[in-house]
């Protein structure tokens, strides 16, 4: 699915479900929520933080799912289109880093 799908997608939702966007701090919050918990994963299953019982079930992809749906939505209600703006970004990054990461001894 193409970026510019996925926030029809997400307006699609929340016009038909959600009532209404959260405002963009609330999002933000919400945002910062999702990271949390996506980091909590990240550090128990492959760090060296140890996993609790009750954290053994958690879906990393879910979890990466919500924090896409509300960084769609922030895109949604501030009017950014995200493809653009994606795209923008890749085409920069490859002229920026096109030999720095080969050149990177620490990579090596």
């Amino acid at each position: 699915m193409k970026i510019e799908n996925a926030q029809k997608t997400v307006d699609n939702w929340i016009q038909a479900h959600g009532v209404r966007y959260f405002n963009e701090l609330t999002n933000m919050a919400q945002l910062t929520e999702e990271v949390g918990e996506v980091a909590r994963i990240i550090a128990r299953r492959y760090g060296e933080q140890s996993e609790k019982e009750s954290d053994k079930d958690k879906d990393l992809g879910e979890e990466l799912a919500d924090v896409l749906f509300v960084v769609l939505c922030l895109a949604n209600q501030t009017g950014i289109d995200l493809q653009e703006a994606f795209d923008k970004r890749m085409d920069k990054k490859a002229k920026r880093d096109h030999d720095r990461h080969q050149n990177n001894e620490k990579l090596k």
